[in-house]
C-alpha cells in the first residue's frame, strides 16, 4: 500500500547540456506507508531507508546546574546537555525532553529530581536549569539520564552498471555528510533524516538536480575592473594590495577547525594569489562576533572596536563586508547606513565589496523548507542588492549560491556547526566562490 506521491526526478540519462547541470529524465518514486521505504514506480526496485539513531545516555555528570532563564535565547536558557552540543550551542529537537531524568546520584534509586518544581527544560533546544525553590543547591552536582538523536544523509547512488543502491551515511548530531561515492558512481538522491522523526516526508527527500552552481559568463572588463578599478590597477600592476575582512562572527570564525586557512577570507585571498601571483596581497581582518556594523560605529574612541580606529585608520585598499548580523536593516535606514559608510569609506580611499548574507537557521528565515529557496526571502538581502546596483558597489551574492544548495542535494543548515549560522569550511567557500566570480575574465 502506497499512501503518499513522492514526484522525484532523479538522473536517469544525461544530457550534455553545461558542465554543471545534471538534467535526468524522470525517475519518480512513491513513499511507503511505514514512511522509510523508497518505490520507484516502474518497477525496478525499492529501498528501505533505516531510521535515525538513538542513542540514550545514562547518568551523566554535570558538576553544577545553572538556573533555568526563561528571558535568555532559548538555545541559552540553561546547562547544554553534552551530547547534543553543535560548539556553542545544542542541536534543536535532538533530545527528546520527555526522556530527560537528573538524579542527585549516579543510581536510579536515588533521589530524583521533579520537572516544574526542582528544574526546568526548553523542549526544543534541550537545556535544563534550576527553578529557584529547587532542591538542587547551585554548586551541587547533578547526574542526567537522556535519549537523543543523531542526523544522516543517505544517498541512492547508481553504479558504473547501472544499478541503483541505497548508501548509508554516518551519523551526526549536527553536521551530516552524504556518504562518499565509489570510482564511477552517480549520487541520484539524498535522503535528510532528521533526529528523531516518526517518518520521511517529501521535504526531505532531495533529488540531485545539478551538481555545483550554475556560475554566470564571465564579463569583459570584469566585474571587478569596472566596480573597484582602483584595486584591480594594482593587482595587475604587481603591486601591494592591503585586503581587509570586516564583519562578526562568520568572518572571526574561531570556531572552525583551522581558521587561518578555512576563513572566507583566508580561501578568498589564497585563491586571488593564485589568480594575480606577482601582486602583493596583503590580509587583514577585523571582526566582532554577536554584532553587526552599527556595532562598530557606536563603539567610542579607545574601545577595542572602536569603527575609526579598527577599520578606517587601517586604510586598506579594499574591504570586504560580512554582516549576517546586518539582516534587520533593510530599505531607507540601510540605505542610510550603509551610504554614510560608503562615503566614509571613499574618504580614506578604500572600494568596497559587501557579501550577501549565507542562510541561517530555516525557522529564523520563516521558511518551511529547504527545498525551493532559490530566492533569499530577508528584505535585507534584496536591500542590500539595490544599494549596491544603486550606488556602484560591488556584490559579491553569497546568499545566491546558498539558495541553490538544495538543487545540489545539499540541506544548507547541515552545514551550520552550531546549528544556527556559523557555516563549515565548505560553507565558508561558497563566500570565497561569489567573491571569485567578480574577478573572471570572459575568454577573448
Amino acid at each position: 500500500m502506497l499512501n503518499r506521491n513522492l514526484c522525484l526526478c532523479v538522473v536517469g540519462i544525461l544530457f550534455a547540456v553545461s558542465p554543471f547541470f545534471v538534467i535526468a529524465e524522470p525517475l519518480p518514486f512513491n513513499l511507503g506507508d511505514d514512511g522509510w521505504t523508497l518505490i520507484n514506480k516502474n518497477g525496478s526496485g525499492q529501498w528501505t531507508i533505516d531510521k535515525p539513531e538513538l542513542i540514550t545516555v545514562t547518568a551523566e555528570k554535570y558538576d553544577k546546574l545553572p538556573l533555568f532563564n526563561a528571558k535568555s535565547a532559548e538555545y541559552n536558557r540553561g546547562m547544554k546537555l553534552h551530547q547534543i552540543r553543535a560548539q556553542e550551542c545544542p542541536t534543536a529537537y535532538a533530545a527528546n525532553p520527555d526522556s530527560i531524568i537528573i538524579r542527585e546520584k549516579p543510581e536510579n534509586n536515588s533521589l530524583q529530581y521533579e520537572l516544574g518544581k526542582d528544574y526546568q527544560i526548553e523542549p526544543k533546544w534541550g537545556c535544563v536549569g534550576r527553578l529557584p525553590e529547587s532542591r538542587i543547591s547551585e554548586q551541587q552536582s547533578v547526574y542526567i539520564d537522556y535519549v537523543y538523536g543523531k542526523m544522516r544523509i543517505d544517498s541512492l547512488v547508481r553504479t558504473p552498471n547501472g544499478q541503483v543502491i541505497l548508501k548509508k551515511g554516518t551519523p551526526h548530531v549536527t553536521i551530516p555528510v552524504p556518504p562518499e561515492l565509489g570510482n564511477g558512481e552517480t549520487r541520484l538522491v539524498n535522503i535528510w533524516i532528521k533526529a528523531r522523526i516518526e517518518k520521511l516526508t517529501p521535504e526531505l527527500i532531495f533529488p540531485i538536480l545539478e551538481t555545483k552552481y550554475p556560475e554566470p559568463a564571465p564579463q569583459s572588463p570584469t566585474i571587478a575592473e569596472k566596480q573597484i578599478p582602483k584595486t584591480m590597477a594594482k593587482l595587475k600592476s604587481s603591486g601591494t594590495v592591503t585586503i581587509l575582512a570586516w564583519g562578526d562572527s562568520v568572518t572571526d570564525a574561531g570556531y572552525l577547525p583551522n581558521p587561518q586557512t578555512e576563513r572566507w577570507q583566508e580561501q578568498f585571498a589564497t585563491r586571488l594569489r593564485a589568480k594575480f601571483p606577482e601582486a602583493n596581497i596583503v590580509l587583514k581582518t577585523e571582526a566582532w562576533g554577536g554584532r553587526n556594523s552599527d556595532s562598530y560605529r557606536n563603539e567610542p574612541p579607545g574601545s577595542p572596536k572602536n569603527y575609526k580606529e579598527k577599520v578606517l585608520a587601517l586604510k586598506p585598499d579594499l574591504i570586504v563586508s560580512e554582516f549576517v548580523n546586518d539582516s534587520g536593516f533593510r530599505g531607507e535606514v540601510l540605505n542610510e547606513r550603509y551610504s554614510k559608510i560608503l562615503e566614509e569609506f571613499k574618504e580614506i580611499g578604500a572600494e568596497w565589496i559587501i557579501l550577501t548574507p549565507h542562510y541561517v537557521r530555516s525557522d529564523w528565515m520563516g521558511l518551511q523548507s529547504e527545498q525551493g529557496i532559490d530566492d533569499d526571502p530577508r528584505p535585507y538581502t534584496k536591500s542590500v542588492r539595490e544599494f549596491t546596483a544603486k550606488n556602484n558597489v560591488a556584490l559579491a551574492d553569497a546568499a545566491k549560491r546558498y539558495g541553490r544548495l538544495w538543487r545540489q542535494g545539499i540541506p544548507y543548515s547541515t552545514l551550520m556547526m552550531n546549528n544556527i549560522n556559523h557555516p563549515n569550511p565548505f560553507g565558508m567557500k561558497l563566500f570565497a566562490d561569489a567573491l571569485m566570480e567578480l574577478f573572471e575574465t570572459a575568454q577573448q
